[in-house]
């Protein structure tokens, strides 16, 4: 059989989708991996609970959002609209952000139009919201920029496995319809923690599909579509029945594909890795027919916008009762 070397990196990529979510099998070689990377996980879990690696508590409540599986979830969403929610119930919420795919090491606090080549897109997105952003590595010295700046909770966004900020409340998102796969751990499936972990989460967030017992249900809402050009909104109805190219580079983008044919678009798809730096290239199909693509991606091609291109912004609906058991446990964490 192939070493992993010697299989190009789509079929490879494609390969493991199909052996952790569908019914391919994984190649001989994750299985040691997998192995290798649970003992590794597993003891730096051990060396965080016996107190040898140290967590740094913050002097504010702080609320981790996260996910079990590698690919999109649905976190970004969910970390807005928790901002959104504590913010409604009297909080001062800010977000701190590793900063994934941009240059910036960081700390750094956000000003108003953050450059998602530096500090990343999430980060963009999130900071879009009206929500005080802070990203950095070192996402301790990051937060501590948002309590100077005057937040009285921090939220840790893809924060569940950066055991080295302490939490008061864990949030796991859940994809609904993949769930999680074949229940492996990297790369002979898509889960960074076994599924135990499941157990020490606070909440768990499922996102569409079928909901389990115990889960928090939460369904993605849309429907407008926003010019790039000058910020107008349409109706995604207005595109029933027409060809659309619809890009995207979130860590599972047929969800967005699937959203936009529930509309009754006729989809033309382009998937982008996650994170992917577009270029005005990347957007030239030479047809002039409407191109589509997620608030996430959006940030990344405003610069260098076209009048057929728009974006497709979307909004978290979770349960009142779920923000307000959050609103509770923040001000029972609280410091006396």
């Amino acid at each position: 059989m192939a070493a992993p070397t010697d299989v190009p990196a789509a079929t490879l990529a494609e390969r493991l989708e199909s052996a952790w979510y569908g019914t391919g099998r994984a190649p001989w070689w994750t299985f040691p991996l997998a192995a290798l990377y649970g003992a590794l996980t597993a003891l730096r879990g051990g060396l965080y609970r016996l107190g040898v690696l140290r967590s740094v508590r913050l002097p504010v409540p702080v609320v981790v959002i996260g996910n079990l599986s590698v690919g999109g979830t649905g976190k970004t969403p969910v970390t807005i609209a928790v901002a959104d929610a504590l913010r409604r119930r009297g909080h001062v919420p800010g977000v701190v952000s590793r900063g994934y795919g941009g240059s910036q090491r960081g700390p750094m606090l956000l000003g108003d139009s953050p450059d998602p080549a530096q500090v990343g897109d999430e980060p963009c997105l999130i900071r879009a919201s009206g929500v005080a952003v802070a990203i950095g590595r070192d996402r301790p010295a990051a937060a501590q920029l948002l309590i100077e700046a005057g937040c009285d909770v921090v939220i840790a966004d893809d924060g569940l496995q950066h055991y080295r900020l302490a939490r008061d409340v864990e949030i796991c998102v859940i994809d609904g319809v993949r769930r999680f796969g074949n229940r492996r751990l990297l790369p002979a499936g898509p889960l960074r923690e076994p599924m135990s972990r499941l157990q020490r989460v606070d909440f768990r967030i499922c996102n569409g599909g079928v909901v389990a017992n115990g889960d928090v249900p939460m369904e993605l809402a849309g429907g407008r579509a926003r010019a790039l050009v000058d910020g107008h909104f349409r109706p995604l109805a207005d595109f029933s029945g027409q060809a659309v190219h619809a890009v995207a580079a979130i860590g599972h983008p047929q969800r967005f594909f699937a959203s936009l044919r529930t509309q009754g678009l006729q989809v033309i798809e382009h998937a982008f890795p996650d994170h992917h730096a577009f270029s005005p290239d990347d957007l030239s199909f030479g047809d002039g027919t409407p191109v589509l693509m997620t608030d996430k991606d959006a940030v990344k091609c405003r610069l260098f916008p076209q009048a057929h291109w728009w974006s497709v912004p979307v909004q978290a609906v979770l349960p009142e009762a779920f923000f307000d058991d959050l609103d509770g446990r923040v001000r029972r964490a609280r410091p006396r």
